[in-house]
């Protein structure tokens, strides 16, 4: 199975025309999806609200490599490590810690805009959706949604949760954008060398009225 972050970038960049291209990565975690959309892109910004992931991303881009503990099983780890495939052109990647719901000021517009598996962890998704991502995307310019529309009380109050996920994120978007593409794209989650969590998210990519 394709590794997920890469998957993604691999979605969007196959629907992309020309170049150079701006792309942004909201819910970039420690930066895969990013850098391997810089493969194209001419500049790529990475925003996560945790600062440990963009710690970690930060750390990613400035020696192209980061050590971790991998969890075998209780408190048993195996040393290891993330490398960034030497090809990419790591300083075309920013990234820095930001709220999907309170972007800064003047981040301007972009030709690509990623959010994988980002909808069920916001507070308010409807306004993301509504009133946040309209104002990212560039005319023609293409977004990638991507979830498994898990709902839970941990991020999203209940009452903001979508009845019917796809329908309700088509009826939100469709005043600005057209849907050119949905498919399936599975992800595993690993827990120990001996637990998985398999997932199917819901990957939607709409283009930019």
């Amino acid at each position: 199975m394709r590794n997920f972050p890469e998957a993604c970038a691999r979605l969007l960049l196959g629907q992309a025309k020309g170049t150079p291209l701006i792309a942004l990565d909201l819910g970039c975690a420690v930066g895969r999806s990013a850098f391997e959309l810089a493969r194209r892109c001419s500049e790529v910004v990475g925003i996560d609200y945790s600062r440990s992931f963009i710690q970690s991303a930060n750390q990613l881009k400035k020696s192209g490599r980061l050590t971790f503990p991998l969890c075998d099983e209780g408190k048993s780890t195996t040393p290891s490590c993330a490398k960034v495939d030497p090809r990419i052109k790591r300083n075309k990647v920013h990234f820095q810690v930001g709220d999907a719901l309170h972007l800064p000021q003047g981040l301007g517009t972009f030709d690509l805009v990623l959010a994988a598996n980002l909808i069920d962890r916001l507070p308010n998704p409807t306004f993301f959706a509504s009133k946040v991502i309209p104002g990212l995307v560039k005319p023609n310019g293409l977004l990638l949604f991507t979830s498994p529309y898990t709902w839970s009380k941990e991020y999203t109050p209940q009452s903001k949760w979508w009845r019917d996920s796809f329908a309700t994120l088509q009826k939100l978007l469709q005043p600005h954008f057209r849907l050119r593409h949905r498919q399936n794209l599975p992800f595993l989650l690993r827990e120990h060398r001996r637990k998985f969590q398999y997932t199917f998210a819901d990957a939607t990519l709409w283009q930019r009225l």
